[in-house]
């Protein structure tokens, strides 16, 4: 049966029209004729049987109807653009859509991914943020390194390593000690992390402390916002040191204590079963989980 979707030309005329609120600027664009792109978007709208556009002397604007039609038909040619390039790139090459949670993925992964790119030159590995689980079903991914207890239906989990978070700070808030106890921290305001939002408690309770507050204080959703508002003075953040190495080694950011707790959580590398044959994701796992086991034998976290 002959599927119920417009011309391509048109849509893309519709597009550019819609993102400029101009069939003149839409022309321009697609280096067409006004009268082409006019053309174009009355047969779309005979064909849709909607009017998408109120015209007027004062140019053209979309209906209601129209603007939530730009918005699918721009993302869905985003996609088809997206994936054209990605088949267009490939050259007998093969690739790997990672979701990755962002700070590991730019702290740790990226200045350890030129080591994959030597010995599988053959294989590119995309890499996507993501915070939160996700169906694999759903999306382009194959295969996501998360922070979690490894429980995602339908996927092989790889235990890459825990977190061990420290509270760190700006050196101005140490006001020339070595160091702060755990009750003075207490009393400073506590950075929070949106996706772990019981990590002060749980870093108090480990030793030994009730601590009223210990879930009030402004709340950031990636380690890397965490960091920026401690080297402000803005507060103390729990944060694994490994993902701020770079600040602790020039001094931006200290160690207010050096106690760490151990999550039950971990990251994960997380493989969809339907993908697990493939040839350049096994590849790439082998890699990874030796990455990580190098870096715990590094730094002595085994």
């Amino acid at each position: 049966m002959r599927r119920k979707i417009p011309s391509t030309t048109a849509l893309i005329a519709f597009e550019s029209a819609a993102r400029h609120q101009s069939f003149t600027r839409a022309a321009e664009e697609l280096a067409l004729t006004q009268s082409a792109i006019c053309r174009q978007i009355a047969g779309l709208e005979e064909f849709l049987n909607v009017e998408l556009f109120r015209r007027s002397r004062r140019g053209v604007q979309l209906t209601e109807a129209g603007l939530s039609y730009a918005r699918r038909v721009a993302a869905q040619l985003d996609a088809v653009e997206r994936d054209t390039l990605a088949v267009m790139g490939q050259q007998g090459a093969m690739s790997i859509e990672l979701a990755v949670v962002p700070t590991f993925g730019t702290q740790w992964l990226l200045p350890r991914l030129k080591d994959f790119q030597r010995l599988y030159p053959q294989v590119t590995v995309n890499l996507t943020n993501r915070t939160r689980p996700f169906l694999f079903a759903d999306t382009q991914f194959d295969a996501a390194v998360y922070f979690g207890d490894a429980d995602w239906p339908g996927t092989a989990s790889h235990l890459l390593m825990r977190e061990n978070p420290m509270p760190v700070c700006s050196p101005a808030l140490l006001a020339g000690q070595s160091g702060l106890s755990a009750e003075r921290i207490a009393s400073l305001p506590l950075l929070q992390q949106t996706t772990r939002p019981y990590a002060w408690r749980q870093w108090f309770g480990s030793l030994g402390l009730n601590v009223p507050r210990d879930m009030s204080g402004p709340r950031y959703e990636l380690f890397s916002m965490l960091a920026q508002a401690a080297m402000h003075e803005m507060g103390v953040a729990l944060i694994p040191p490994f993902l701020i190495q770079r600040e602790l080694r020039e001094g931006r950011l200290v160690l207010a204590l050096e106690h760490a707790y151990s999550s039950d959580k971990a990251y994960y590398l997380m493989i969809p079963e339907r993908k697990v044959e493939s040839a350049a994701l096994q590849s790439f796992r082998d890699w990874l989980v030796q990455q990580a086991l190098d870096y715990a034998q590094e730094s002595g976290l085994e």
